[in-house]
């Protein structure tokens, strides 16, 4: 007994220490990068573009938030209705095995191995050259295993006696999982998008591949584009500006944060409505 107590205490610690040392990794870098990007960053550097202010952000800032919305708006429902087909529709059997372990292995892919696959086969084959569209497909390919995958937990979460119950009422199979078993996942499918927005936020390789490097605003899908992340890397590796760099990357940390206290305040509405309801 007094074994079991001891492994089960250096279990404990050990857990605290990784705890400890995660969190002390995620918290350094943070501040490394706040303390050396807030001193270059002012609202000129902001809301110029770069012939007003050198580097300045603003178009790569405008450029982000197009490649974010047009990934998603592709991403989203395809990977949401792969997830619900996988979990609701599909009979288990080798071709559900053989799709989860490509969905699977598309996650381990590097991110690089994307950009040339989208850079070959979107802007040559397809003919849409460097562009959002482009970069927009490309990332939506590599974040949709995400999606996938987390939206399967969030639906398999759901008590099967929420579907029997929904089905004892008379519902349909398609209006139980549109009236119960989707908002009941709906967390786990919004946890999907924060972890897609970060990916595709934070994307450098298959961006630059696809999408271009151009320090202007798209004014459509189909023109280049630079983002946030690839402005810091040739800010950082060609056009050697660290000062600058740091402050991209400030603003990047700055948006991916706003990001998930917005995308956490709208699921605890979520669950509050939803218990409000029952």
């Amino acid at each position: 007994m007094n074994g079991q107590r001891y492994k089960d205490r250096m279990l404990e610690i050990i857990i605290k220490i990784s705890t400890m040392i995660t969190l002390g990794i995620s918290v350094g870098i943070l501040f490394y990068i706040l303390i050396n990007g807030l001193g270059a960053l002012s609202w000129e550097f902001l809301t110029s573009y770069p012939n007003e202010v050198e580097h300045a952000l603003f178009p790569m800032i405008v450029t982000t938030v197009y490649m974010v919305l047009l990934s998603l708006f592709i991403s989203t429902p395809i990977g949401v209705f792969a997830a619900i087909y996988l979990v609701e529709y599909a009979k288990p059997g080798k071709i559900v095995k053989l799709i989860r372990f490509a969905t699977e292995s598309l996650a381990g892919i590097p991110s690089i191995i994307y950009g040339l696959f989208g850079m070959i086969f979107f802007s040559s084959v397809f003919g849409l050259s460097f562009s959002l569209v482009s970069g927009a497909i490309t990332l939506s390919i590599m974040v949709l295993p995400t999606v996938i995958r987390t939206t399967e937990e969030a639906l398999l979460a759901v008590p099967i006696g929420y579907r029997e119950g929904s089905l004892a009422l008379g519902a349909s199979k398609l209006r139980t999982i549109v009236k119960v078993v989707i908002p009941s996942a709906m967390l786990g499918i919004l946890t999907a998008v924060i972890l897609n927005i970060g990916r595709i936020v934070g994307e450098t390789a298959a961006v630059y591949l696809t999408a271009g490097m151009v320090p202007e605003i798209p004014q459509t899908i189909f023109q280049s584009g630079r983002t946030l992340s690839v402005h810091m890397y040739l800010l950082a590796g060609e056009l050697i500006d660290f000062d600058k760099a740091y402050a991209t990357a400030t603003v990047l940390v700055v948006i991916i944060l706003m990001i998930n206290i917005v995308a956490n305040r709208i699921g605890k509405l979520l669950s509050k409505s939803r218990k409000n309801l029952s």
